[in-house]
């Protein structure tokens, strides 16, 4: 099905500036896009049948971890009232990233998605002294460990969320498997 690329169309994602899933609708819409950041898959969703947005991007499959069931369960609940338009597969290289000068010794907790962390269980095991620790979503861990600018505290997240927030990449490809996808729905609100 073809998406309308005009007028600009506005997108709901959850997370912040600089999550994966703003990435795919980037991917998506190559010409222009209004991305509308949410706290959660369900308000991201809402926001498409108030009519608030045209859309919504929602993450439904990884390559590592599988199905990502929090997004599924949102689409679940709205059931019929949204229809699926389009899909998108992004690659997924996650990054460790700290304030700048901060080294890997250092860093003692990082902060990501969950679903993003349980990507990087070779890199965890092997930097035994990293405690790795739950937030709501990639992007925001960065802007989190970025205002907090301590550096003990690191986040995993993409390259694009490194310069975003402006964080030194202390590793990169810290994802188990290289050839890492997530496969996203576009939804809209149904005729």
């Amino acid at each position: 099905m073809t998406i309308p690329t005009t007028p600009v169309p506005r997108v709901a994602f959850q997370g912040e500036f600089g999550a994966f899933s703003e990435m795919a609708l980037r991917q998506q819409w190559p010409n222009g896009v209004e991305p509308i950041p949410s706290a959660t898959f369900p308000e991201a969703l809402a926001r498409v049948l108030a009519g608030d947005v045209h859309y919504a991007i929602v993450p439904v499959e990884n390559a590592i971890v599988g199905r990502v069931k929090v997004a599924l369960d949102a689409l679940e609940a709205v059931g019929d009232a949204v229809e699926v338009r389009a899909e998108t597969r992004v690659p997924v290289h996650l990054c460790l990233l700290a304030p700048r000068g901060a080294t890997l010794a250092e860093l003692r907790d990082v902060h990501s998605h969950p679903v993003a962390l349980a990507q990087c269980r070779i890199f965890f095991a092997r930097h035994s002294w990293l405690v790795s620790t739950p937030h709501a979503d990639t992007a925001g861990a960065a802007r989190d460990v970025a205002a907090a600018g301590e550096r003990t505290r690191g986040a995993v997240a993409s390259a694009m969320a490194a310069e975003r927030y402006g964080l030194e990449i202390i590793a990169r490809h810290i994802e188990d498997v290289s050839a890492n996808w997530t496969r996203f729905v576009v939804v809209s609100k149904r005729d």
